[in-house]
């Protein structure tokens, strides 16, 4: 169990096999910070792709030093740069992959790629992680940023993505809340049946890897105190590692409130991808990017 975001930070700095991540449009000088940052807290090797001489004048500018352990591809044009870092994927090369001064939709059509790509078959999902005052661990939050209105189908396979990442993270058998606004089944609630329908996939071993609770109230998922005093009894209740909540619009007030009004700190990827890709907003912190990059590397095999 991760406490904190630094706990994430110590976990991957003890493994003495160092992550490589790629930056796609690497002249960026917001990206090669974040970048840096987890370099020198030996979290990183970065491979660079992008302009060199602008990375490099960045580099010479902010003295980010890497002590030779860069490795720079010179590429000039965005979406070469983008089939530039898949392909170092595919080939091994890196462990995952981050968006640097570029569109979102250039790198994402490079990995969507049937042919050239980095898909495995499965879909593509955005997972927060987040810290949060008053809950006594880190929690990840699915899916908040990438699939707008999800179908039961695709809820099972955001599920599956989470459990995956958070696998990796060591997590054996993380527990899984799916967000209602009521803890028992409404019927005329699309998204309590599908809740209750996730909960009967895992106990029919249908997903693994977790367990899983549903419908169940953010309350509940989050304080036992509530649980216990609404008569709750569930291994989730109060122990939520993974939040699922009903649709994209929701997923994302929820990280914001906590985010923006509560003071809680988050770190977010998408996953489903051969690796996981670090895609931050142009108005994340750097924090935000730094944790991102630890949490990418955290969830990568």
């Amino acid at each position: 169990m991760l406490k904190s975001m630094k706990d994430m930070a110590e976990m991957v700095k003890a493994n003495p096999v160092k992550k490589k991540i790629v930056l796609a449009c690497a002249h960026d000088e917001h990206s090669l910070d974040a970048v840096y940052e987890a370099f020198k807290e030996g979290i990183v090797e970065p491979v660079l792709v992008g302009k060199e001489a602008e990375i490099r004048a960045i580099m010479a500018e902010h003295g980010f030093d890497f002590e030779g352990k860069e490795v720079i591809y010179d590429v000039d044009d965005d979406i070469e740069s983008a089939k530039k870092a898949v392909s170092l994927i595919r080939e091994g090369e890196g462990d995952f992959m981050m968006k640097g001064r570029m569109q979102t939709a250039d790198l994402l059509k490079q990995v969507v790629n049937k042919e050239t790509g980095l898909q495995v078959g499965k879909i593509m999902s955005h997972v927060g992680l987040f810290e949060i005052p008053n809950y006594h661990k880190l929690v990840a939050m699915t899916d908040g940023g990438m699939l707008v209105s999800p179908d039961l189908e695709k809820k099972a396979k955001i599920v599956s993505n989470a459990v995956e990442t958070m696998n990796n993270m060591g997590y054996e058998d993380p527990k899984v809340a799916v967000l209602c606004a009521a803890e028992k089944l409404n019927e005329k609630a699309q998204e309590s049946v599908d809740a209750a329908a996730l909960k009967e996939m895992n106990e029919k071993g249908e997903i693994t890897g977790c367990t899983i609770e549903g419908p169940i109230s953010y309350d509940i998922a989050l304080s036992k105190e509530i649980a216990d005093f609404k008569g709750f009894d569930s291994p989730v209740a109060g122990e939520a590692d993974v939040l699922i909540v009903p649709n994209m619009a929701a997923g994302n007030m929820l990280g914001k409130s906590w985010t923006i009004t509560a003071g809680g700190t988050m770190a977010g990827i998408i996953v489903g991808a051969k690796v996981p890709i670090v895609l931050t907003s142009r108005g994340a912190t750097s924090e935000e990017k730094f944790y991102s990059i630890v949490f990418a590397a955290a969830g990568s095999k």
